[in-house]
């Protein structure tokens, strides 16, 4: 069974019922979520042996984190145990023309306080494949950017496939912050992942003739951004999520992916979207699951771009579908007829 280690910060989800505003809520419902333990239950799902790395406190709530990700199968025997609170973070769905919201309350949190000598890489990658980040871990304090250096240092000398999405977060870093310190752990990253975005937002790459605020969204142009991005870091696969915006309800929903010789464009779906927190990881999730299980190129995609649409209608920062589901609707059958 193929393994694979991420590792990030896992944060306690409070959001008001259905698509009431933060003002009008009397009451929150707690879930759990966060980018790398998003796709750490994804791939649990699937069947791989998903780690996740991460520190959290000792405390109830800490636990009630790490028993988010036991329920559905994630080895959590890496995390460390210290530190005071939990992250959070506040999401109001939005509706129609109404953009979703998130605020976050996760300053001083376990894993943004944590140090180089609590995690023990060498032993964290004993028998691993495949290691995976995001841009979101990084920025949480230059001592996890110092972290997450560590680790692909190690994951690479261990001949581990690193993965890392992109993921930039305006609320935690600037631009150039962001660019500067991914810029020192992308020479060490096999696969990159970004939306339509990102890879202008962290390292000025833009593609030409789109204009996503309005939904424009130029698959040609995304050539050029995953060409220049593999040329930059000598990346050996970049993928790019392409997600045109009709409304904070509806989206096309595709994908490319670039292999150093060939490009590949995803079929698009039109989503109606339940919750769309996670949509990028359970894409990521999906492409690592396809690429450790042998797909070819175009195949990898479609799996990744199918398990990502059935994200968007879950509820919850986790992917909870199975790799039947995902081969169903990446297969051509997206009736979403009754099944009995």
């Amino acid at each position: 069974m193929k393994r694979v280690v991420t590792f990030g910060e896992i944060m306690l989800r409070l959001a008001p019922e259905g698509y009431m505003r933060f003002v009008q809520a009397d009451k929150f419902g707690a879930t759990y979520g966060g980018g790398e333990a998003n796709v750490a239950v994804s791939l649990a799902n699937y069947g791989l042996d998903a780690v996740y790395v991460t520190k959290l406190p000792k405390h109830e709530i800490g636990q009630a984190a790490v028993n988010s990700l036991r329920r559905f199968g994630v080895d959590t025997s890496k995390i460390v145990r210290g530190g005071q609170r939990v992250g959070i973070y506040y999401l109001e769905k939005g509706a129609s023309q109404r953009p979703s919201k998130v605020i976050y309350d996760r300053a001083g949190s376990a894993i943004a306080t944590a140090e180089k000598s609590d995690f023990n890489w060498d032993e964290i990658f004993e028998g691993a494949d495949w290691f995976h980040f995001t841009g979101i871990t990084p920025a949480l304090g230059s001592n996890v950017a110092e972290i997450c250096l560590d680790a692909v240092k190690v994951a690479k000398e261990k001949g581990l496939t690193v993965s890392c999405d992109l993921n930039y977060r305006k609320n935690l870093w600037s631009r150039e912050e962001a660019g500067r310190v991914m810029g020192m752990l992308m020479p060490y990253v096999d696969v990159c992942i970004a939306n339509e975005e990102d890879a202008y937002d962290v390292f000025g790459i833009k593609a030409e003739n789109t204009d996503v605020t309005a939904g424009k969204v130029n698959h040609e142009g995304y050539k050029e951004v995953a060409k220049k991005l593999s040329d930059r870091f000598g990346f050996k696969k970049v993928a790019i999520t392409l997600r045109g915006s009709i409304s904070a309800n509806d989206n096309n929903w595709a994908a490319m992916l670039y292999d150093g010789e060939n490009y590949y464009f995803s079929r698009n779906y039109l989503i109606h979207i339940v919750d769309r927190v996670g949509g990028g990881d359970s894409f990521g999730a999906g492409l690592i699951y396809a690429l450790l299980s042998g797909y070819d190129s175009q195949s990898a995609l479609e799996f990744a771009v199918a398990a990502s649409c059935l994200k968007h209608t879950i509820e919850g920062d986790f992917n909870l579908v199975s790799v039947d589901e995902v081969k169903k609707l990446a297969g051509g059958d997206g009736s979403g007829r009754v099944q009995r």
